[in-house]
């Protein structure tokens, strides 16, 4: 296969895939779908044994960290053929999470729309080949399939990014199609009428955080089960986050680099602190206006990995790290900048003294903050 900057969750985790099917032949699974609801949530949050296949032995590493009982409930929602409505801050893995459902359940996670202002219902649903249908007319041959018709189709997850961006008139177009898995193409006539497979669903996302989104009605919330995917509340958690994903970034990449365990836990522990309004200490801190999530502090980190292997030494600088930190958090509201200076000044001034070592050249990059 040709390479790829950011190959498919079905691409990248293959061999996973292929051996926990092999070992879950005999399991009880939904129709349609390619393995047990047990085997995904083993693929999605990991095993501690071994899975043999073909002669070797794969380490299911866990993918999502997180709220272990909801993916449960993500899993048995999809089971039970209703949609799912993953809700959340920005960078909270939902994107992710339904990416991993969707790979583990159908084989494909690329079967996709991206909700947007612009989004239309022939994005939704299907459009026409206009040379074919002036030559020919309405029937399928011209008909263009669009995510939610593949879906239906061929039995198969569609995923909903951003789905309040989206128009109101166009999120009420699922209405009839979640309710009564059919799909109606009036031109087609009699032969319009597509019923959904077994194994088709929609995993929809929606960020909490956005501005100017579109409510969507209680009609279509009706529709879903609802799933709040809550930012990381453990800094262990979200260290081992960040040296996960850039390290996997670091190797997609060429990058001849790896993730520093202590780099990562100061990064979490800034990102958890600022978040959260309190330090370990106990101080009290303003907290950013700014979303400090995990996916940004793995962008921050990246960054900075990028620019020690191709400008410096191979080696991760602490200045670059607080350059970057700034302009993360302050893209949005200048004030915040003001708020992480405070932070500084007094807990990363009280770890520089306590701890000293890295948090020390911590602090001294503060000169960073201006």
């Amino acid at each position: 296969m040709q390479e790829t900057i950011k190959p498919p969750v079905e691409v990248r985790y293959q061999r996973e895939l292929e051996a926990l099917k092999n070992a879950d032949q005999n399991a009880k699974r939904p129709d349609n779908w390619q393995m047990s609801p047990k085997a995904v949530r083993t693929f999605i949050l990991g095993s501690e044994k071994l899975i043999e296949y073909q002669g070797e032995k794969y380490d299911i590493k866990k993918k999502y960290f997180g709220n272990d009982a909801l993916v449960e409930r993500c899993i048995v929602t999809l089971a039970g053929n209703r949609g799912l409505m993953l809700v959340g801050e920005p960078g909270t893995a939902k994107t992710m999470l339904s990416e991993l459902l969707s790979a583990a359940i159908s084989g494909n996670s690329k079967n996709t729309i991206q909700g947007t202002a612009g989004t239309t219902e022939d994005m939704i649903k299907y459009s026409w080949n206009y040379a074919l249908l002036l030559a020919k007319g309405p029937s399928r041959e011209a008909l263009v399939p669009s995510p939610l018709y593949v879906g239906m189709e061929k039995g198969i997850l569609t995923r909903f990014e951003e789905i309040t961006r989206t128009p109101a008139e166009i999120q009420d177009s699922l209405i009839s199609v979640l309710s009564d898995k059919v799909l109606n193409v009036p031109e087609l006539g009699d032969d319009g009428f597509l019923f959904a497979r077994p194994g088709f669903n929609v995993i929809g996302t929606a960020n909490t955080r956005d501005k100017g989104v579109n409510e969507m009605s209680s009609a279509l919330k009706r529709r879903f089960n609802f799933e709040t995917v809550m930012p990381v509340n453990k800094v262990s958690l979200e260290k081992q986050i960040i040296l996960n994903e850039v390290n996997m970034l670091a190797q997609e990449s060429h990058v001849d680099m790896q993730a520093d365990e202590d780099v990562a836990e100061l990064l979490a522990s800034t990102y958890h602190e600022l978040r959260e309004g309190v330090s370990s200490y106990g101080h009290r801190i303003d907290k950013p206006n700014a979303v400090m999530s995990t996916a940004e502090a793995v962008s921050v980190y990246y960054q900075t990995m990028l620019t020690g292997y191709y400008y410096g030494d191979g080696h991760l600088n602490v200045d670059c790290l607080v350059q970057n930190l700034v302009g993360a958090i302050s893209k949005e509201d200048k004030d915040d900048l003001e708020k992480v200076k405070g932070y500084f000044n007094t807990v990363i001034r009280d770890k520089s003294s306590k701890e000293g070592g890295l948090w020390k050249q911590y602090y001294e990059a503060r000169k960073w903050l201006k």
